[in-house]
C-alpha cells in the first residue's frame, strides 16, 4: 500500500462501511490502518504489532466486515477473540458503529453475567461473533456454537491473552475451528510468547510494525515521583487533584484492596461524582462507571488492570499510576488511555521504594528515561509505618536475589543452631546408690549406727 493514502476510500470499502466510517469522524486512515487493511483485504494472514490507541480495531473490523457483506445462514463465519470482557464490549461497540448500514449480525461472548440471553442472540442467527476464550469454549461445549463456517479469526492483544494464561483455550478453539482461514493476530509487544503462538496460529504471514515494541505515543508526556510510602501517595494525589488541567483522570492500581482504599478516600474528600472498577464488581456496575466516564459525568476513575485495555476514551487528560505495574508492558497500555486520537494527555506514576526495582525495567522496555519530578512542598510526608517499611525491605532483597542468588539480605533465614544432646542429671553415681540402698535398709531394721 502507498504511503500517500489520505482517504478510506482508497480502500475500496463497501459506501456502507464508508459511510459508517464518516459518521462515526474517522478522516484519514491511521499508519496501523492504512497498511494492514489493504492486506486483510487481499486474504494474507497478518501479524500486527502495534501500541494501543494506534487504530488498530478498525484495522482488523472493517475488512472483517466488508468480507462478511450481508447477514448469511445461522452459523458465524467471522470470531475475534479479546483478553477481557470489557475489551469484547469496545470492540463490539466499534463493530456495531462500523457496521450500522449493514444487517450483519454481531454477538458479544463474555463472563460476569448469566449465558441466557448470550445463546439466545447465538440461536437466532450470528455472522461475527467476538469473546473472552472461556466464555466461546463454554457455549461451545453446550453445543451452541457451530464453528464450521468460520472463515477469519482474529486475535487481539495477544500479549495480554498470554499474560492471563488463555493459550490453553487458544489451542482448544483452534482445533474446533477450520483450518483453512484467514488469521490475524495483533498484540502491542512481540514477547517469546507471542512469537510462538504466532508460528502456531499463522501461515506465512505478512509483518506490519507500526512502532518499536512496548512504545508509548508520542502524544503522552511522562513523568515519575519517589514516593516513601502509601499514605504520602494518597496526600500527593489529592494535591495534584486540584489541578484544573486534570478534567478527566483515570487512577490505575494494582490491587482491589487499593482501589476501594483510593476511592474511600476520595469519596469522602471530593465533592464530585467518582467510580471504581475492578474484577469484584458486578458486570453491570462496571458498565454503569465506564458509561458515565465517558459521558463525563464522572470526572475520575479508579481502576485495576482489568481497565488499562478496552477503554476508548478520547479526551483522556491524565493517567496516574498509583501503583507499577508488575508486568511490566501493563505500563504502556495503562498510559495509553490518554494522548489519544492525537491529542496530548499526561501520565504521572508514583514509584515507592520497593518499585523502583519494577520502573527500571519498564523504561528499559520503553527505552526512554522518564522524567523525576520532585514532590511538593505543600504534600504532607508521612513518616513510613514500621511494618510497611518492614515489607519494603523484604522486596527489596527479594528483588536482589534474582539479580544475585548468592546475595543474603537482612532477611535472609538463619541457620538454627545444632542442638546438642542433654547431659543426663543424676544425684549419685551407681556406688553411692547402693550405698543409701543398704542405709535405708539398716534403718528400717533398727540397726543403724552413724
Amino acid at each position: 500500500m502507498s504511503d500517500t493514502t489520505q482517504s478510506f476510500e482508497n480502500f475500496k470499502l463497501n459506501k456502507q462501511l464508508l459511510e459508517a466510517v464518516k459518521e462515526a469522524g474517522y478522516q484519514t486512515p491511521t499508519p496501523i490502518q492504512e497498511k494492514a487493511i489493504p492486506i486483510v483485504l487481499a486474504g494474507h494472514d497478518l501479524l500486527g504489532i502495534a501500541q494501543t490507541g494506534t487504530g488498530k480495531t478498525a484495522a482488523y473490523l472493517l475488512p472483517a466486515l466488508f468480507k462478511l457483506k450481508y447477514a448469511q445462514g445461522t452459523h458465524p463465519r467471522g470470531l475475534i477473540l479479546a483478553p477481557t470482557r470489557e475489551l469484547v464490549m469496545q470492540i463490539a461497540e466499534e463493530a456495531i458503529k462500523f457496521g450500522r448500514y449493514t444487517d450483519l449480525r454481531i454477538v458479544s461472548l463474555y463472563g460476569g453475567i448469566g449465558p441466557k440471553t448470550q445463546i439466545e442472540s447465538i440461536q437466532n442467527g450470528v455472522d461475527l461473533i467476538i469473546a473472552t476464550p472461556g466464555r466461546f469454549m463454554d457455549l461451545y461445549k453446550r453445543g451452541e456454537i457451530f464453528p464450521r463456517d468460520i472463515k477469519t479469526m482474529v486475535l487481539d492483544e495477544a500479549d495480554k491473552m498470554l499474560d492471563m494464561g488463555f493459550l490453553p483455550q487458544i489451542r482448544a478453539i483452534l482445533e474446533v475451528i477450520p483450518v483453512k482461514k484467514q488469521n490475524l493476530l495483533f498484540s502491542a509487544t512481540f514477547s517469546e510468547k507471542v512469537e510462538m503462538l504466532s508460528s502456531e496460529f499463522l501461515e506465512f504471514p505478512e509483518r506490519v510494525e507500526i512502532a518499536p515494541q512496548a512504545s508509548t505515543a508520542d502524544t503522552v508526556s511522562q513523568v515519575y515521583y519517589l514516593v516513601p510510602n502509601i499514605k504520602t501517595k494518597i496526600n500527593l494525589l489529592a494535591y495534584l487533584l486540584k489541578d484544573e488541567r486534570m478534567q478527566r483522570l483515570i487512577v490505575f492500581t494494582r490491587s482491589r484492596k487499593n482501589a476501594e482504599a483510593i476511592f474511600k478516600f476520595l469519596e469522602r474528600t471530593e465533592s464530585e461524582e467518582i467510580r471504581v472498577i475492578h474484577a469484584n464488581k458486578g458486570q453491570n456496575t462496571r458498565i454503569n462507571a465506564m458509561d458515565q466516564f465517558k459521558q463525563g459525568k464522572v470526572r475520575i476513575l479508579v481502576a485495576t488492570d482489568v481497565a488499562s485495555r478496552g477503554l476508548d476514551i478520547t479526551d483522556v487528560s491524565h493517567v496516574v499510576n498509583f501503583d507499577v505495574p508488575l508486568i511490566y508492558e501493563d505500563y504502556v497500555h495503562r498510559i495509553g488511555r490518554t494522548g489519544r486520537a492525537h491529542s496530548k494527555g499526561e501520565a504521572i506514576t508514583f514509584v515507592n521504594p520497593a518499585e523502583v526495582y519494577h520502573f527500571d525495567h519498564i523504561q528499559k522496555i520503553i527505552r526512554m528515561q522518564v522524567p523525576m519530578v520532585d514532590i511538593p512542598l505543600e504534600v504532607p510526608s508521612t513518616k513510613t509505618p514500621f511494618e510497611e517499611q518492614q515489607g519494603y525491605e523484604r522486596e527489596i532483597d527479594e528483588q536482589k536475589k534474582k539479580e544475585n542468588p548468592d546475595f543474603k539480605g537482612g532477611f535472609h533465614e538463619k541457620k538454627p543452631k545444632p542442638k546438642t544432646k542433654p547431659i543426663p542429671k543424676t544425684n549419685f553415681s551407681k556406688g553411692k546408690r547402693k550405698a543409701k540402698k543398704n542405709r535405708n535398709q539398716l534403718k528400717q531394721k533398727g540397726k543403724w549406727k552413724k
